[in-house]
């Protein structure tokens, strides 16, 4: 089973540099960082993990900006992100940062997809709460326009772009999807709750799903499946588990379910206490 790492990177943790060099000596999967542009001060929206919000939520560094840097001091190490909250991007430049950092890297980014939690800082990005799955849907059908090699217009619900010039591309082959174009881009995952319209998003236009923590898969898997295959999509769904406290026991159950890669989480802090947490980590490498 492949271990990869997730962490809030900020201004005042590990750097991006430090942690991707650890990671890839001491043979961990990859490396996902999470994306809050910014928090309100005066949020209302209660955070799902229950308030108060830990302050590392504050103080985030741009994934893409310390994932470059960790793709550039490594040769091995997967990146992503976990999650991107695309409905708060321009899709035409979004689309740009994504093929460059997955060029760059020579095709080691995963693109988390995530459709956040936080309705101020949406609201802020002008993001009507209401509307934001279709937005996503929307935005990530007009990148695939830009990705795709010959130029594609796209023209949606909430944007359009016309037939452009648009390289570099991603590294990854596009993947058949029957009766629909084939899906290009970066392998593409889903972050969130199990249920219809989540999976119906994942079959449609994406590799695979974000699930975090990893419980409760033996009922979601199924039905994750059985959408896949309404979709038309050959093979089977991409699916990591994120954020997941590991144990022996944890991992060999997840791994009797048909998963080969997980997400560990990391504690924000310094250079120190993450290489500590790193080595106990070690166990299950």
């Amino acid at each position: 089973m492949r271990i990869a790492t997730t962490i809030f990177l900020t201004d005042e943790t590990i750097s991006p540099v430090r942690l991707a060099r650890e990671l890839e000596q001491r043979g961990f999967a990859g490396l996902f960082l999470p994306e809050h542009t910014h928090i309100p001060a005066s949020r209302d929206t209660p955070w799902p993990g229950g308030d108060p919000l830990p302050r590392e939520y504050g103080r985030s560094l741009d994934p893409f900006v310390a994932l470059a840097q960790a793709a550039a001091v490594t040769e091995r190490l997967a990146i992503g992100t976990g999650i991107t909250l695309v409905a708060q991007h321009d899709p035409i430049a979004l689309a740009k940062q994504v093929a460059s950092l997955d060029f760059l890297s020579d095709g080691r980014l995963t693109l988390g997809v995530g459709f956040g939690w936080n309705v101020e800082e949406a609201a802020d990005h002008g993001v009507e709460w209401g509307s934001r799955r279709r937005l996503v849907r929307d935005r990530m059908a007009l990148m695939r326009a830009l990705w795709t090699e010959e130029p594609t217009p796209y023209a949606g619900e909430f944007g359009s772009v016309r037939a452009s010039l648009a390289h570099p591309k991603p590294v990854r082959a596009p993947r058949s999807r029957e009766g629909a174009e084939p899906l290009v881009g970066p392998r593409t995952l889903i972050g969130g709750g199990a249920g219809p319209g989540l999976f119906a998003h994942v079959a449609e236009y994406a590799d695979g799903w974000l699930p975090i923590g990893g419980g409760g898969l033996s009922e979601a898997l199924p039905a994750l499946r059985r959408a896949w295959r309404a979709a038309g999509r050959p093979g089977e769904p991409v699916v990591v588990p994120y954020a997941v406290h590991p144990s022996a026991e944890k991992l060999a159950h997840l791994a009797d379910q048909g998963i080969e890669e997980v997400v560990v989480g990391l504690p924000a802090a310094d250079d120190a206490v993450v290489v500590r947490a790193l080595d106990a980590l070690a166990e299950f490498l």
